[in-house]
């Protein structure tokens, strides 16, 4: 088996054209944002009233990570950190107006990032391909630094 055949190169290939697609399509549509500042952004928009810890964890982010990436949104203006009134260790992250408008604004863009990276598969081996992404990801969950909560 050479280099190219082996699935973890592959995947390493892909995720750095998924990622080189994104920053490319989020900057023609005037936008500063990476994948990751984007996960949190979608994070605190699904979850709200989640603190920090527990967005790194939808995030599969490791707290270092997290906070460098909570203190690049925060001065961007689209998140704000607060608080938390039970637990006086715990910052709640929420998205401000700003940040609401930016993530609506990205979401076209990301759907066209997503059709960019599968553009080689026909509807039906997106799906396909997507499925089997899933089971992998779920098989191997628990050997990553980070796990997705």
């Amino acid at each position: 088996m050479t280099q190219q055949q082996k699935p973890g190169f592959q995947i390493r290939r892909l995720q750095q054209s998924a990622v080189a697609i994104f920053l490319r399509e989020m900057a023609q549509a005037g936008h500063d944002l990476t994948p990751v500042q984007y996960a949190v952004l979608s994070s605190i928009a699904v979850h709200p009233g989640l603190d920090q810890a527990g967005h790194a964890g939808q995030a599969a982010l490791d707290k270092a990570t997290m906070g460098g990436v909570v203190d690049r949104l925060v001065g961007k203006g689209l998140i704000a950190r607060t608080v938390n009134p039970a637990n006086r260790r715990a910052r709640i992250l929420s998205l401000t107006d700003k940040g609401r408008d930016v993530l609506n604004q990205c979401e076209p863009v990301v759907n066209r990032v997503q059709d960019n990276i599968l553009a080689g598969l026909s509807d039906l081996e997106r799906a396909q391909f997507t499925a089997l992404l899933d089971k992998v990801v779920e098989a191997t969950r628990d050997e990553s630094r980070t796990p997705a909560s």
